[in-house]
């Protein structure tokens, strides 16, 4: 029966019309989780000598000692990244196929899950590192088993997360208010946390209570799940009452005023929206890794330009990404209308650039770190708005992922607003005005690099028509490729 699922799942992997770009994206994704292995392998194999000398400290008991957030940090990148186990349920409902198994196959799918699986790069060596400096094996074998065991409690609590955004927003608000108290040396969490970690070390047969918490979690989802898996309510599509909003002073945008009004509705009213607009949010303060000097590796001056890009550019990249995968449910209706493709690309590009210009207004207290940083933000918006609002819109035309916008939890659907593939279709946006800005920096100065970035971006302005002509050519040519793909199921 497994067998079979996984045929099935292989098939719909290989039939999708977005084939090609799934295979390309998961060949980069290949080579980054390469990449993640060796450095957590290193990580692993280095990570007691560099505690026991540098830290003079007991390695066990620094790792325990943080431990907790480690698998905090392990559950908001999965609840960000993590794809929850997808199946075309329906089409199964109708055959000889028992809900158990079904249930069983997908829950199963989270446990060769990427996500579970690199953390035995970091504790293997480590904990092979801990033998053979003289730690007993027994206690470092049962003490690894209960760590894997609470990395694999985070898994299934990620599926339940998914469905709850209130409870995940307030726990990670809880531990990031714990994190700040931490630094700032009010309350240490890690004083009453690290005994009950350092217990499961000291005292091995203690690994059956993460060990029995992990069994009770897969119990509790598999009853969870099975229990909603029947069409007339656990895949039921919940209907909401709908308000009635003008919106009059979009009006003045003329022709387009109509696709604004139906965007920005469509974030008001829908969870994937919504979220995608909060983790845009968050990405303002994804300068403070480099423009504070907290991290001396990110002090070069290109990072400054390539941490600016993406300050001003969360909405941008998240958001414009996946045009017109945002309206995928009613794009065939849209097709059948009368409008102009070039109406609808320049409000998806006019929302970004609204997106842009607020996101750069409130970004304004990098003025705390001097005005070459926030002369770097405003820079960074420039060459976002003028080139990369094009290019987010050029290769939207390519992905043809349906998107879910339903606030409700389907069974083992994907809710996720924000995931690696977007990340990996970032890599050239962010790359280029780096570029540029290397080149005038190491020629003259700092400021030359800065020229050439908003000449760039003023380019961009310029040549505006004529890169909607070639924007609106491709769209025009991937229409019915984009309805095909919408179509399906899975």
């Amino acid at each position: 029966m497994i067998k079979h699922f996984i045929s099935l799942q292989w098939k719909s992997f290989v039939r999708a019309a977005s084939f090609s770009s799934n295979l390309a994206i998961k060949i980069l994704l290949g080579f980054f989780a390469l990449y993640m292995i060796a450095s957590f392998s290193i990580m692993g194999g280095l990570a007691y000598y560099l505690i026991e000398e540098n830290l003079q400290m007991e390695p066990v008991e620094v790792i325990n000692r943080f431990l907790i957030y480690y698998l905090v940090i392990d559950l908001f990148f999965r609840y960000l990244l993590q794809k929850m186990p997808v199946v075309n349920i329906k089409p199964l409902l109708y055959l000889p196929f028992k809900k158990s198994k079904i249930v069983q196959f997908s829950l199963w799918k989270t446990a060769v899950s990427f996500f579970n699986i690199i953390h035995a790069f970091f504790f293997i060596p480590f904990g092979i590192v801990l033998m053979m400096n003289g730690y007993p094996p027994l206690q470092v074998i049962l003490w690894v088993v209960s760590i894997y065991a609470l990395v694999y409690c985070n898994n299934f609590i990620n599926v339940f997360l998914n469905g709850v955004d209130v409870f995940f927003y307030s726990f990670i608000s809880l531990v990031a208010a714990l994190g700040v108290l931490h630094y700032y040396d009010i309350f240490d969490v890690t004083v009453y946390i690290h005994p009950i970690f350092q217990a499961l070390y000291d005292q091995p047969l203690l690994c059956i209570i993460p060990i029995g918490l992990l069994t009770l979690l897969y119990y509790s989802a598999f009853r969870y799940f099975k229990r909603h898996l029947f069409l007339d309510a656990g895949l039921a599509v919940k209907q909401q009452e709908a308000t009635a909003e003008n919106m009059d002073w979009l009006n003045r945008f003329g022709s387009i005023s109509v696709f604004l009004k139906n965007d920005i509705k469509l974030i008001k009213r829908n969870k994937r929206s919504k979220t995608t607009v909060f983790m845009s949010f968050l990405f303002i303060f994804y300068g403070l890794l480099f423009f504070t000097g907290a991290l001396e590796v990110y002090e070069a001056p290109p990072w400054r330009i390539f941490a600016a890009i993406f300050v001003t550019g969360g909405f941008l990249f998240s958001f414009g990404q996946f045009v017109p995968s945002w309206d995928s449910a009613y794009y065939p209706l849209m097709m059948s209308q009368n409008i102009r493709y070039r109406d609808y690309l320049n409000s998806k590009w006019w929302l970004m650039v609204m997106a842009t210009v607020v996101t750069t207004i409130l970004a304004s207290f990098y003025l705390y770190f001097g005005w070459e940083v926030y002369l770097a933000i405003i820079v960074s918006a420039i060459y976002n708005i003028g080139v990369n609002s094009y290019m987010v819109l050029w290769g939207g035309a390519y992905v043809k992922t349906p998107i879910d916008l339903t606030s409700n939890k389907k069974a083992f659907g994907d809710s996720q607003a924000f995931n690696a593939k977007t990340l990996l279709l970032t890599i050239p946006k962010l790359a280029i005005p780096v570029i540029v800005y290397v080149i005038g920096h190491y020629t003259v100065g700092p400021f030359l690099g800065y020229a050439l970035v908003v000449i760039a971006g003023m380019l961009g302005f310029a040549f505006k028509e004529k890169v909607f002509n070639k924007i609106e050519k491709v769209y025009k040519a991937e229409k019915y490729k984009t309805l095909a793909a919408y179509k399906q199921k899975n």
